[in-house]
């Protein structure tokens, strides 16, 4: 496969994937005056603008409209080479412990977690930019069924198993005066 200019991923929090060139407008009004993006827009601009590049310099070259699954697979498969997380391999002395104690010839790849997140940007970026949800390459069926293989085998080598966050509830209301008012005490059963 060719190399593509200028790809660095960050597994911090901010997941980013960098590249130069290709603009992106957010959203699809635009005005005169400056307006300060979020930082997760910042990053959708930049992650549509890599997968751009990567469509770009692909061999063939590669239109949006031809894009496929299978494409957005082959591009998460690239980004591997980038991460800097340690997967084991089932035949490392140290598969399945959260803190090895030596290094190992493992290979780094992308963290379930920034490719998931990156997965999520580049879904909206694609609809952002005129893309149909119905034909959206990131939210293939693949896609998903790669995400979740990702994730069960980085949890597998490190041991530690995946388990989803529980949503936080929010906590609860402060009574509202007519429900602060004592209940009129009631008189004990055979009274009256």
């Amino acid at each position: 496969m060719d190399s593509f200019p200028e790809v660095e991923i960050s597994n911090s929090e901010n997941n980013s994937i960098n590249t130069t060139g290709n603009t992106y407008v957010a959203g699809t009004s635009s005005s005169s005056s400056p307006t300060t993006l979020s930082r997760y827009e910042n990053q959708k601009r930049r992650d549509w603008n890599s997968f751009g590049q990567y469509l770009k310099n692909h061999r063939p070259p590669l239109t949006l409209s031809r894009c496929s699954g299978a494409h957005v697979l082959e591009f998460l498969r690239y980004l591997d080479q980038f991460g800097k997380t340690k997967v084991h391999t089932p035949i490392c002395p140290f598969y399945g412990h959260p803190n090895p104690p030596a290094p190992c010839p493992c290979p780094l790849r992308q963290a379930w977690g920034s490719l998931d997140a990156l997965i999520g940007r580049l879904r909206a970026a694609y609809e952002e930019n005129g893309g149909k949800s119905e034909l959206n390459p990131f939210g293939a069926r693949a896609v998903r069924l790669y995400l979740r293989e990702v994730r069960d085998l980085q949890s597998k080598a490190r041991g530690i198993s995946y388990e989803k966050k529980k949503r936080k509830r929010p906590p609860p209301q402060p009574q509202g005066p007519q429900q602060l008012t004592a209940a009129p005490p009631q008189s004990p059963p055979g009274e009256g």
